[in-house]
């Protein structure tokens, strides 16, 4: 069944690659390049999500204090970190042919890598407190800083000036993508809203056999 799954997980994905490659229609100014944006944006896009998933769970755990909404938020930061990640090594290869430059610290830009760096502090965090309690407690209260840098990086481009190209979507008057490739983004999006829930789901996973065997070695210890 697991690889059943994973098949299908993977015959998405590459479903979306080839509609967006070989099907998607060439933008008029940027050519084949432009063809990155597809996955670029809906890697940035379900990082978001999975960012706001943990930042949900973190709140409910420190109400509650609930071990599982600590593995949902540790997953789903782990798993945002990987399509962060993503999204900014895509960036510059799309960035290269069309700026002549393959970074600039535009506030779009910016705002990105900070958060990818504070996505990386979260995870750094929890590996360096070993009291479980302590652990989630912290790493949940960090985890929601964390995601106080996603709205920035939404409104970022919405500034006056900025070298990242304006938002083609809820942008203003001028915005707007042609049918044919607002479809393929979908799909794009979708594909990879898949592909994350699965990561989830298996990032969780391990965290909950990670809390079995400590509490097998803990009854061991103690008998």
């Amino acid at each position: 069944m697991q690889a059943v799954r994973s098949f299908a997980v993977c015959a998405l994905v590459c479903a979306a690659a080839y509609t967006a490659f070989f099907i998607a229609p060439t933008e008029k100014t940027m050519g084949d390049v432009q063809r990155i944006f597809y996955f670029h944006v809906a890697s940035f896009i379900n990082a978001f999500v999975a960012f706001a998933i943990a930042f949900i769970a973190n709140i409910f755990y420190l109400t509650k204090r609930s071990p599982k909404a600590d593995w949902i938020g540790v997953s789903c930061v782990e798993v945002a970190v990987a399509f962060t990640s993503a999204g900014l090594f895509m960036g510059p290869m799309w960035a290269k042919p069309i700026w002549g430059h393959y970074w600039m610290w535009d506030a779009r830009l910016t705002s990105t890598f900070i958060l990818w760096v504070l996505g990386l502090c979260y995870l750094l965090l929890r590996s360096l407190i070993e009291d479980p309690e302590r652990r989630a407690v912290v790493s949940a209260v960090f985890s929601i800083f964390v995601f106080l840098d996603v709205p920035l990086v939404y409104l970022a481009n919405r500034l006056p000036r900025g070298q990242h190209p304006k938002p083609v979507i809820l942008g203003d008057a001028n915005s707007g993508l042609a049918s044919g490739m607002g479809i393929v983004l979908l799909y794009s999006f979708i594909a990879l809203f898949v592909l994350m829930v699965a990561l989830i789901s298996e990032r969780y996973r391990l965290e909950e056999l990670r809390h079995e065997v400590a509490e097998v070695r803990a009854e061991t210890e103690s008998a």
